[in-house]
């Protein structure tokens, strides 16, 4: 259990520190392979104007170019706060094997950073949500997958795989 503290500890102080240089939000994530931090990443999205440049994110894209590779194998990620849908979603396609944290959604919201809201707008039907989406029927819509299936030399993730 101690080396998850201080796994954990550095991705808050990672955090502090990205607020402190003005970096961005405050989150900060860490990921680990056979006790050796491998990679980190801190909120970047108001510096870099990129909205996918959340502390987890970064630190998974940091992690896979060191590692070569587009899983997490045998990974632990330990991020300042609890996840947000779209670090979720990330965290599943990368598949480490393990997740701390410290803070929760709760507290992110408590601090201006809610993410509720998408949570609801998942559930809802795509009719319903707050940003329209239309589907537009092509006669090739189905071409990038049936070039997918044919192509021999694939690599991809078993969406049946567990985590």
């Amino acid at each position: 259990m101690k080396h998850h503290t201080q796994f954990l500890k550095r991705a808050v102080t990672l955090a502090v520190e990205g607020v402190n240089r003005g970096a961005g939000g405050p989150f900060g994530a860490v990921i680990v392979k056979n006790g050796t931090i491998i990679a980190e990443g801190q909120n970047n999205v108001t510096t870099s104007n990129d909205p996918t440049a959340h502390a987890e994110v970064t630190a998974i894209r940091n992690a896979c170019r060191a590692l070569g590779s587009y899983q997490l194998d045998d990974c632990v990620i330990y991020t300042s706060c609890e996840p947000c849908p779209m670090c979720l979603g990330a965290i599943y396609w990368a598949r480490p094997k393990a997740i701390y944290y410290a803070s929760t959604h709760t507290d992110a919201a408590d601090a201006g950073f809610d993410d509720s809201f998408i949570y609801d707008e998942i559930e809802k039907q795509t009719s319903d949500r707050m940003i329209p989406f239309y589907q537009l029927s092509l006669p090739e819509h189905s071409a990038p997958f049936s070039a997918w299936k044919s192509f021999s030399e694939k690599k991809y993730i078993d969406s049946k795989k567990t985590c």
